[in-house]
């Protein structure tokens, strides 16, 4: 994690310029990828909330859960609809001021939810004004940090900073979980928005848009200039899209990552604690496995990133969906009242896979499309949201329809197959990774 002094922080004579070497031993990279975590934890508070929500929002409001899975639904939706049009802001307006300006509407949708009292506000608070904030810093926001700081590393940092939302959840879940049990669900959104505001100030303060911005080279590569804003964000957001969705491997990558969101967002997050509580298991119990799959998804992502330098991401990937499908098969036998072993051993299990996904999916985005992988990724991920919110929606449907989640964690299962069989598929690119029209 060293600092290479590069050409551009010497002097006329070749020698490094007294600012070299005053300069940490750290490189201001991994100081960016710090604030970048912390930041992704702050704004993935909220994701810990509607699975915790969803019982005492039925019994207060009498809103049913189908009605409350579509309020999620919107917000994964929107999260993932935002992201690429994210990434091309970033490049136009900077990563400070998206980031703070993302915080302060998660803050605001969860603080407003405390005084809703009908479920189109439900939809307004979470769905609008949070899927729009979290969606502007979600993992394209990580991708954006990685391909601007490091050229060195990649694969562990999109790992480090992919676990990030797991933390969030690893920290929130238990917490919000008893204060929903102890206080009620409105004390337990305020903390949520609480813990996003906090983090604006470490974001407007500590984070950079460039390595140029602080007279660096990117960790691991050679000085390169700041690049002028780029204008229309929105135009090049949408054209990267048309160009990416001439090519093959593009659907299938959205094909697959839809499937990730499916099965990870969209039915565990949401739904696990809901399920696990018709079964008997108290709501706090239900919560803390749920926060354990987080401690064993910033293992598995972190390991995930190692693997992607090494392996071929096409082939982790059918590994990773393989398992993950084959394991929530079995999930409906292993519901009971209290945690059982066997229970333990699929929270662990789900936890490494949870998204192991994600650091050879990018890494194939960035094959395949270049300087535009992040955008691409972007539009990538917001298949994985929309996947995330049909099975948020449907999930809640079934459960009224047939009084069980059941067929959800089947037809979940079957769907991971399908994803394991579309990454062997993936042709690996050309020479010259670029977009068709780029």
């Amino acid at each position: 994690m060293t600092e290479t002094i590069e050409s551009a922080a010497r002097d006329d004579e070749g020698r490094p310029t007294r600012e070299a070497r005053r300069r940490p031993r750290v490189h201001r990279a991994w100081i960016v990828a710090a604030v970048t975590f912390v930041t992704i934890i702050g704004g993935a508070a909220f994701n810990s909330l509607p699975g915790l929500l969803i019982d005492p929002l039925h019994t207060e409001f009498g809103w049913s859960r189908g009605e409350i899975g579509l309020a999620v639904s919107i917000d994964m939706a929107l999260y993932g609809l935002t992201a690429p049009f994210a990434a091309a802001l970033m490049d136009r307006f900077g990563i400070r001021r998206v980031v703070a300006a993302a915080l302060t509407m998660v803050a605001a949708g969860a603080l407003a939810s405390v005084w809703m009292t009908a479920s189109w506000q439900l939809m307004i608070y979470w769905g609008l004004l949070v899927g729009l904030g979290t969606g502007s810093m979600a993992m394209a926001f990580a991708a954006t940090v990685t391909n601007r700081w490091f050229v060195a590393r990649r694969g562990l940092v999109t790992g480090i900073l992919t676990a990030a939302g797991a933390s969030g959840q690893l920290v929130f879940l238990p917490l919000c979980a008893w204060i929903v049990d102890r206080h009620g669900w409105r004390p337990a959104s305020v903390t949520v928005a609480l813990a996003a505001l906090v983090v604006v100030p470490l974001v407007w303060l500590l984070m950079r848009d460039h390595p140029a911005d602080a007279g660096l080279a990117p960790y691991g590569g050679a000085y390169v200039a700041k690049p002028a804003p780029a204008r229309g964000a929105a135009r090049r957001t949408v054209r990267v899209l048309f160009d990416a969705a001439r090519t093959g491997p593009f659907w299938l990558l959205a094909g697959t990552f839809a499937i990730c969101g499916a099965s990870t967002n969209g039915l565990i997050r949401t739904h696990f604690v809901p399920s696990a509580h018709d079964h008997g298991m108290p709501i706090t119990a239900a919560a803390s496995l749920l926060a354990v799959i987080g401690v064993f998804d910033v293992i598995g992502t972190i390991f995930s990133g190692w693997l992607t330098d090494r392996f071929d991401a096409r082939r982790l990937l059918a590994v990773y969906y393989a398992l993950r499908g084959i394991s929530l098969l079995f999930l409906p036998m292993l519901m009971a009242p209290e945690v059982q072993p066997p229970m333990v051993f699929f929270i662990v299990f789900y936890g490494l896979d949870w998204v192991a996904t994600v650091p050879p999916t990018l890494a194939l985005c960035r094959e395949q499309y270049g300087d535009d992988s992040a955008i691409v990724f972007g539009w990538v991920l917001a298949s994985h949201q929309v996947g995330a919110a049909v099975v948020a929606f449907l999930g809640g449907v079934a459960r009224d329809v047939f009084g069980s989640y059941d067929v959800v964690w089947y037809a979940s299962g079957a769907l991971c197959a399908v994803a394991a069989l579309m990454s062997l598929v993936i042709r690996r690119a050309r020479a010259a990774s670029a977009l068709p029209g780029g």
